[in-house]
């Protein structure tokens, strides 16, 4: 069965593609802060506002070994590692202006995730699962806005975010026992900052977010992959660039 592969369709590599973006993104807000003219002045008083977002990330799981790691039934496997992969996500924006400083946002997202854990073994090379996935992600976030500065304004974003997973290479049960199985269904947390950059047409906005997934994803703890641990959570440092 053919599998999408993200690295070929967006040619990124480990954390590279996030350091690119950085350095592309901290021009413009250069730029932004040493133009005069008060770009969209009346702006930030619309009580709705649309737009769209790019984003990348790097995704990594977090594990928690289980009783039956440290058994007779496991003494061939003596690690078993998470790796930091990259990913993509596309999104619209829906902002609701709450009061001067607050702003209610919502950003529904198709996001393209990779995960890879490494099963290291004793006399056997290295098992390398990597589990690629479809998501649609709902986050719901709350923004507090700095007072705005000439054409830019810092803010911070907290809020949580729904993942339900459309398709999966792990989920089709031809598979048998050959891969790590993880649940459909995620929901986390999310923290970020970024600045919101005014200009005549549009606002642009560069953010940084962290995400931590609450949700135990480990969907079958029966299987080869899936009896030496306990937990499967998500850890994802993303950039985002926001359009409105």
């Amino acid at each position: 069965m053919q599998t999408f592969n993200i690295r070929g369709k967006f040619n990124l590599r480990g954390r590279k593609g996030l350091i690119i973006l950085i350095l592309l993104v901290l021009p413009l807000a250069a730029f932004a802060q040493r133009r005069k003219q008060l770009n969209n002045p009346n702006y930030d008083r619309r009580w709705l506002t649309y737009g769209f977002l790019l984003q990348g990330q790097t995704s990594s799981y977090q594990i928690k070994y289980s009783d039956a790691f440290v058994s007779d039934s496991f003494d061939s496997v003596y690690a078993i590692s998470p790796k930091w992969s990259t990913g993509f996500s596309l999104g619209f924006i829906v902002n609701f202006r709450l009061e001067e400083y607050f702003d209610l946002r919502l950003t529904p997202t198709v996001s393209f995730h990779e995960y890879a854990i490494d099963y290291e073994y004793v006399d056997e090379p290295v098992d390398n699962q990597l589990i690629e996935s479809t998501v649609v992600e709902l986050p719901v976030m709350l923004k507090y806005k700095s007072a705005r500065r000439g054409n830019a304004r810092m803010y911070f974003v907290g809020g949580v975010k729904p993942g339900f997973e459309v398709s999966g290479k792990n989920k089709n049960e031809d598979f048998g026992d050959d891969y790590l199985i993880t649940k459909d269904f995620n929901f986390s947390g999310e923290l970020g900052f970024g600045v919101d950059i005014y200009y005549p047409l549009f606002k642009f906005s560069p953010e940084i977010r962290f995400s931590k997934g609450f949700t135990n994803l480990l969907g079958d703890a029966n299987n080869a992959y899936g009896a030496g641990l306990d937990r499967i959570n998500t850890n994802t440092v993303s950039l985002i660039l926001l359009f409105q």
